[in-house]
């Protein structure tokens, strides 16, 4: 579950990153030079795993935890199998 502090700062960032995506949009139309451009994306990538952490810190400190605590073996591992698709997912970039 997001908690409310964590919601407000992956919102905050998500409208950071729509406005960086938004100016990159007008470089593109204004036909901006090349490498300007991909500095711009990387910082947006950035950005966005900045995002990604966030969420992911949240998720391991609330609802991981909360299935390791609660003793349930089958709860728990659903979470372990979950953080190992996300792992997965981060590292096949």
């Amino acid at each position: 579950m997001i908690d409310d502090e964590t919601k407000v700062k992956a919102l905050g960032r998500l409208r950071r990153i729509e406005g960086q995506v938004q100016g990159i949009q007008r470089m593109v139309e204004e036909e901006k030079y090349c490498v300007d451009i991909l500095l711009q994306l990387t910082a947006v990538e950035g950005a966005v795993e900045q995002v990604q952490r966030l969420l992911l810190g949240r998720h391991i400190e609330s609802c991981v935890a909360d299935a390791i605590r609660s003793g349930n073996t089958r709860d728990r591992q659903k979470k372990v199998d979950e953080l190992l698709e996300v792992f997965s997912r981060f590292s096949g970039r």
